[in-house]
């Protein structure tokens, strides 16, 4: 018998996001300890809801959980910055190439946009960053993709607010940012993805100059060149 995820609880759900959302806007900083009791307190909830939003956390890299040291927010330096990176630079650009290929809608990656303009304090800035980004790649067709964009989606956010605490680069992102969309709803597929490279590529660059990174940007996606037929070796459809 198959068996059916079961939902988080509503506390560990609410003591979960919180807790992601101190460490993605700052307020919770890499290598700082994560107290049971202490979470527990503050939230107004038992040590089980928060143990186990902890757990979840671990999971997705943005807490690391030691034997001696106890639960701690993840220390972020220039491998880590390259690791999360590299996987994006992989995939996101190819994600979004196809989102808009396949004219998936693009108001979501608009909306966030707007929201990022007009936000008035970092947090409500880099949330919405963070969900125009995932608007973009999000409607590529490829559910397994977008999900593996996913896992790494805190941890590159977690990347972004360490440099930003350390040389805050936001107009320049949102630059970048209406750049890409501009390409994206012009149906520049290729010149979208391309942009989208070199703004992931640049921003860890000058964040993390050690990251030696992989920053060819993506080659325009060709039709494979048919092979010479062979006599007699066609297939029911006639091709090779």
């Amino acid at each position: 018998m198959t068996s059916v995820p079961m939902p988080i609880p509503s506390r560990t759900q609410y003591v979960l996001e919180e807790i992601k959302r101190r460490i993605l806007t700052g307020r919770l900083t890499p290598g700082q300890a994560l107290v049971e009791a202490d979470l527990a307190a503050q939230f107004g909830v038992s040590k089980t809801p928060v143990r186990e939003a902890l757990k979840t956390l671990a999971g997705t890299g943005l807490v690391v959980m030691s034997q001696y040291k106890g639960v701690t927010v993840r220390m972020v330096d220039a491998d880590m910055a390259r690791e999360v990176q590299d996987v994006r630079l992989l995939l996101e650009p190819e994600a979004l190439r196809r989102t808009v290929r396949r004219g998936a809608s693009l108001d979501a990656a608009r909306d966030a946009l707007t929201r990022a303009d007009e936000a008035t304090d970092t947090a409500e800035r880099s949330l919405s960053n963070r969900e125009f980004h995932r608007a973009l790649y999000m409607p590529c067709g490829n559910p397994l993709l977008g999900r593996m964009l996913d896992e790494v989606r805190d941890q590159a956010a977690l990347v972004s607010a360490v440099a930003w605490a350390a040389d805050p680069s936001w107009e320049r992102e949102a630059s970048e940012h209406r750049e890409i969309l501009r390409l994206a709803l012009d149906k520049d597929a290729d010149g979208a993805a391309r942009a989208l490279h070199a703004h992931i590529a640049s921003f860890v660059r000058r964040a993390f100059p050690d990251a030696d990174l992989e920053t060819r940007a993506p080659r325009a996606a060709q039709a494979p060149q048919e092979a010479p037929e062979a006599p007699n070796q066609k297939s029911e459809d006639g091709q090779a």
